[in-house]
């Protein structure tokens, strides 16, 4: 017979009907974001730097225009020189992506699992009653998850930092934090909105399609934990949903977030234009190279935080 327990975490942690100690959460979850940064940085620059092209990449007559294009779009001042200095010119911002991504690592990865507990006995029995065991479980991973996503915008201003760094850099050139700060103030949350409207499906889609896909495989009840091989399922599952859902969001925000301080425009604005010029498939901008990278890249990061969540869970009891 199912405990309320047993039926409480269906996600979150390894071993997934188990709420991990917040300290475990923490640690687990940083070590996932330092590690994730350090390997997958370079690739997150070229997504956000095709994102924020707003000319036309593919031509389709001329492989050696698109190859052009593509060189110009990536490496900006640095297409015409030698591999080393383009390897390194896909650094940018490093500083602001390492406290984004902690931080965003943290508070995902360690926030959802608080809410999803929090949801779970207020909520749990009458998901359970309305949609069944596994999709109520499901439903109410994905909420938490969505919860938590729409919250994300309090770390907007780092990542707004981490976007100007990666693909507009003469705008932060000899401008220290503090004074970026104090004089751009809330202009920082430029796209908040549309952030949140973008990360609350996309969270919805990571946190449900990896419930849903490890519900499939048999883990969750009675202390079932998941194995290496079951977190890299899951994590791609979900991740491979949430990118897709929130792909022509993430476009527009990185165009908001990349605009000059001193030249701000609407999201609806932006949009426009983008539809006007580069058509439909201007919303898509970026995601071949996210999808490519979200398999490792997702099943590094969530499994490793996964399971540093559950030693450090047995560490400090």
């Amino acid at each position: 017979m199912k405990t309320k327990d047993s039926q409480s975490n269906i996600l979150s942690t390894s071993a997934m009907n188990v709420s991990g100690k917040s300290e475990a959460r923490i640690i687990g979850s940083a070590v996932a974001g330092v590690s994730e940064l350090a390997l997958f940085h370079p690739v997150d620059t070229v997504a956000k730097r095709l994102m924020s092209t707003e000319t036309q990449l593919i031509t389709l007559s001329s492989p050696a225009q698109t190859r052009l294009n593509l060189n110009n779009a990536i490496f900006r001042n640095c297409a015409t020189e030698g591999f080393g200095q383009k390897a390194m010119s896909l650094f940018p911002g490093i500083g602001f992506g390492a406290a984004y991504k902690i931080l965003q690592r943290v508070y995902k990865f360690g926030g959802q699992p608080v809410v999803l507990d929090m949801m779970t006995k207020r909520f749990g029995k009458d998901f359970d009653e309305k949609f069944g065991h596994k999709t109520g479980r499901t439903l109410l991973s994905a909420t938490s998850g969505s919860l938590i996503g729409i919250g994300e915008i309090v770390l907007l201003p780092l990542d707004a930092l981490k976007v100007k760094a990666q693909t507009a850099p003469e705008q932060l050139r000899g401008r220290g934090l503090v004074d970026i700060f104090a004089k751009e103030g809330l202009n920082l949350y430029r796209g908040a909105g549309l952030t949140a409207m973008r990360n609350a499906p996309g969270s919805f889609a990571l946190f449900g399609g990896a419930t849903a896909a490890k519900t499939w495989m048999g883990v969750g009840e009675d202390g079932v934990r998941a194995t290496w091989a079951q977190d890299a399922i899951a994590s791609c599952v979900g991740a491979i949903a949430s990118i897709s859902v929130a792909q022509p969001l993430d476009v527009v925000k990185t165009r908001i977030q990349n605009r000059p301080f001193d030249s701000p425009e609407s999201g609806a604005t932006i949009f426009k234009r983008l539809i006007q010029n580069e058509g439909v498939g201007g919303l898509f901008k970026g995601l071949t190279p996210k999808l490519l990278v979200v398999g490792p890249k997702l099943i590094f990061s969530f499994t490793v935080a996964q399971h540093l969540i559950g030693y450090f869970e047995q560490v400090l009891k």
